[in-house]
């Protein structure tokens, strides 16, 4: 079989009809050699070539007549000196950093996975020269072509999206009405059942935890885990086979991409939770898989004094080099063709600091926020900030550029204190829940630059928030020490599960109060998935390893779970139904247009304007925000956006308060809309200026103006 010299891009494997043409960057390699499989059980490649050419550092290689379906892998030479930063060895064969699809996953054993002798002295500056060929992963070549029909993005505007953070796998493993087959794949994120229920919620996007192939470490291996969570990536523009309905190389991008289409014709966005701040190559102690092997010292960021060691901004070993050309071309042209093949609609960048590091500390004007900002494709779509890192100075909340959005970590942190009863957090809250303007404001952002939640896959579940006051990880085989130590003393009873009556309620009156502030909060709010329905991990906070009913959501829906699904829908149609929620720009604090009322009026319970003395009195747990339904904001069509005013008042106390409601002018009321402290409380009104709504402990109450009947 005959190399032709073929072409430098694109990078990867590129079938065009008559064969394929293979391309891959080295700037220190000698020599970088194509290996070909037969069969995924193969122990050795079948045929193996030497890359002919290398054109500006990219090795490549043409084989006339190679079709999709093959399998493949490279061994790079070049010199293996680990205090020098490289760590070249032939006799390990090497995944492309560019495979569209991985057609063997890893097979642990017999430490052959490693570049060195492990348990010599000085281990890693040992050189095991095994060959690997038996257990290293092997990339596929694909067909790309696919029948997109009439596909469109939704593109929802940012102030009209409601994100849901799900796994690919858990989201349907145990759902009853999905085809056993299909639990726990892309088919089955897109059954019958699994759509009707993100379009009953009002879903507008889901936010995928990350589906590019992923490493599963030896240790969690061999300790009957999993990388469950799948934080720790191995290439960036392969699907996870593991999601696919049918195990068949060939299918897994066919498949995934179905799954968009669907999506997209139920009106949901699809975003990719991302890993581009490190791989799963792990430490100098790791494995050698695909790029340590292909070139260590241009894709890592390594310690400037000892380049044998990794710099380390995200706490799992290594950081990808965004200072290098080609490894800043690596992570767009991984967005690129996950926008333009795959038609995904937005990304969540995980620890995204790390890739704002140009030489230490953390920089809003690096290379890779410059070319985001330029590209005609990246700059269009959803991006989202994880806006931290573990490396010094990486809590970078708010910092990120104009045309970002962010996990709004305050929000989270101040929405919790304030239902659990902390002082001293009123004034904070009350900016929380307006749209963090101190934040986002004073740059030109808007408020959906704030992405909010209360839980996400990282920490504990809604349920378990309310239910537990301290971790239990213990089934991670860490001796619970992994994880953060929330230490949130609830008050909501004894720990864990409970049978009293009163403890039951209270919970779930907490957990109307979490989602109904999300809901009702300027911004974007992001849900768990499993949340509106209860969904538990048994306290443990950092289930990254557990691939089994911890972790998988709980479909039975009967009680408690069945009526917190229905409280979560109906507060979706309200934050859905009034614009005066779903605001393009950050609240005024004065009239709008002549009004006689400040767009936003905070109210203490005498009904009062909130002062300085109120905001910061230490004690303060019960306030209320008048929201004017005229909003001062017009439509694409240059049309006022009108809604209904609103009334929110927020107890955090666990004693009732009589709430005195503001006069609104004659024939004006205030009509109840919801209470969590009676998710199915009946439609009431109530005259301004004269009733006292009773606002039970430790719940929130809407009300919207209305025009009294009688006065019609």
């Amino acid at each position: 079989m005959r190399v032709w010299p073929g072409k430098p891009y694109p990078l990867g494997a590129t079938w065009d009809g008559a064969g394929v043409n293979f391309a891959v960057f080295s700037e220190h390699a000698t020599r970088v050699d194509l290996c070909l499989f037969d069969g995924m059980d193969d122990t050795r490649e079948a045929h193996r070539f030497p890359l002919p050419e290398q054109t500006h550092m990219i090795w490549h290689g043409y084989l006339p007549d190679l079709r999709p379906g093959q399998l493949y892998g490279y061994r790079v030479h070049g010199p293996y000196e680990p205090k020098a930063g490289h760590r070249f060895n032939p006799h390990k064969l090497l995944l492309d950093p560019y495979a569209k699809a991985v057609g063997r996953t890893i097979r642990w054993g017999d430490n052959l996975m490693f570049g060195y002798r492990a348990g010599d002295p000085d281990e890693d500056l040992s050189f095991d020269a095994r060959d690997n060929a038996a257990q290293a992963p092997l990339g596929v070549v694909i067909d790309p072509a696919f029948q997109w029909g009439d596909d469109r993005p939704p593109r929802t505007p940012w102030h009209k999206t409601l994100i849901y953070e799900l796994h690919v796998k858990g989201f349907t493993k145990r759902h009853p009405d999905v085809p056993a087959p299909q639990r726990g794949t892309y088919a089955g994120l897109v059954s019958e059942a699994a759509i009707r229920h993100l379009t009953d919620l009002g879903v507008t996007a889901v936010e995928l935890m990350p589906i590019h192939h992923h490493v599963i470490g030896r240790h969690l291996v061999e300790n009957g885990l999993s990388d469950y969570w799948g934080y720790n990536t191995l290439t960036y523009f392969a699907p996870d086979a593991r999601y696919t309905q049918v195990k068949n190389p060939l299918n897994i991008v066919r498949e995934f991409k179905t799954m968009v289409r669907t999506l997209h014709a139920a009106g949901i966005e699809v975003i990719l939770d991302v890993v581009y701040n490190h791989t799963g190559e792990g430490n100098h102690l790791g494995p050698t898989l695909s790029l340590r092997g292909i070139d260590n010292a241009s894709y890592y960021r390594l310690n400037s004094e000892d380049p044998r060691y990794y710099e380390d901004f995200t706490g799992c070993g290594n950081t990808l080099n965004l200072r290098h050309p080609a490894v800043l071309q690596l992570i767009t042209d991984s967005l690129r063709y996950w926008v333009q093949e795959m038609h995904v609609d937005g990304f969540r960048f995980d620890l995204a600091s790390a890739l704002a590091r140009e030489l230490y500390a953390v920089d809003k004007l690096s290379a890779f926020f410059d070319v985001i900002q330029q590209d005609p494709v990246l700059s269009q779509v959803k991006l989202i900030a994880e806006p931290w890192d573990l490396g010094e100075g990486g809590y970078q909340v708010g910092n990120f550029p104009v045309g970002w959005a962010e996990w709004n970590g305050r929000y989270r942190d101040t929405v919790r204190r304030f239902w659990k009863g902390d002082g001293g957090v009123a004034a904070e809250f009350a900016t929380r829940i307006s749209g963090s303007s101190d934040l986002y404001g004073q740059s030109g952002r808007r408020p959906y630059a704030s992405v909010n939640f209360v839980t996400a896959h990282d920490g504990f579940t809604l349920h378990d928030l309310v239910s537990y006051n301290d971790k239990h990880n213990e089934a991670n085989g860490e001796g619970n020490r992994d994880g953060h130590n929330e230490n949130l003393s609830w008050n909501c009873g004894a720990e864990g599960p409970s049978d009293d009556p009163a403890v039951r309620a209270l919970r779930e009156r907490q957990k109307r109060n979490f989602l109904a502030t999300l809901l009702l909060s300027q911004g974007v709010p992001m849900l768990c998935g499993g949340d509106e329905m209860g969904r538990t991990q048994g306290g443990n906070n950092n289930a990254y390893c557990q691939d089994n009913e911890t972790s998988w959501v709980d479909w039975s829906l009967e009680g408690d779970r069945e009526s917190l699904l229905r409280f979560t829908q109906r507060v979706v149609r309200l934050w859905r139904d009034q614009p005066v929620l779903q605001r393009r720009k950050f609240f005024q604090g004065r009239p709008i247009r002549g009004a006689e009322v400040k767009d936003i009026l905070w109210l203490d319970p005498a009904g009062a304007e909130m002062n300085d003395e109120a905001w910061f009195a230490p004690f303060v747990r019960c306030l209320g925000v008048r929201l004017d339904g005229n909003t001062g904001e017009v439509d694409e069509r240059g049309r006022p956006i009108v809604g209904d005013t609103l009334l929110i008042l927020l107890n955090a106390h666990h004693e009732e308060i009589a709430f005195a409601l503001p006069r609104e002018g004659e024939g004006r009321a205030w009509e109840r809309l919801l209470d969590t402290a009676d998710d199915e409380a009946p439609a009431a009104v109530f005259n301004g200026g004269e009733a006292r709504y009773p606002l039970q402990g430790r719940s929130l109450a809407v009300l919207r103006r209305i025009l009294r009947k009688d006065k019609a």
